[in-house]
C-alpha cells in the first residue's frame, strides 16, 4: 500500500517507532496521525507532509490539541490554508515501513 491509498482509521508504522500511529484524517498532501500516550491520558501526534517527504509537529508554540477527530480536522484546515506548517525545527525524514 502507498501513502496515496492510506485512509483514516488505518495504522501507519514508522521505522524508529515500535507502536503504530492511527491515521485520523488526510488530504492529498497531509496525513494527521496519533497514538495513545497513556501516561498522560492524551495522544502523541505527527503530521506527515507527503510533498516535502517529512513528518513532525505543527509549528505552533502552544499546541491546539489532537485528541479528537474534530481537533485533527481543524489542524488539517490550518495546514491546508498555510496558516501553520510542519515545524522547521522538529521534523524527521519520512520513514514509513508499513500501512495497514
Amino acid at each position: 500500500m502507498t501513502t496515496t491509498e492510506a485512509q483514516p482509521g488505518q495504522k501507519i508504522w514508522f521505522k524508529k517507532d515500535v507502536k503504530p500511529y492511527t491515521i485520523r484524517c488526510r488530504n492529498e498532501r497531509y496525513l494527521i496521525c496519533t497514538k495513545p500516550f497513556n501516561l498522560k491520558k492524551t495522544v502523541i501526534y505527527t503530521i506527515v507532509d507527503l510533498k516535502k517527504g517529512i513528518r513532525g509537529t505543527e509549528n505552533l508554540i502552544f499546541c491546539m490539541g489532537f485528541e479528537g477527530d474534530e481537533d485533527c480536522k481543524e489542524a488539517l484546515g490550518r495546514l491546508t490554508s498555510e496558516e501553520t506548517e510542519v515545524s522547521h525545527r522538529n521534523f524527521v525524514e519520512l520513514d514509513i515501513t508499513k500501512i495497514q
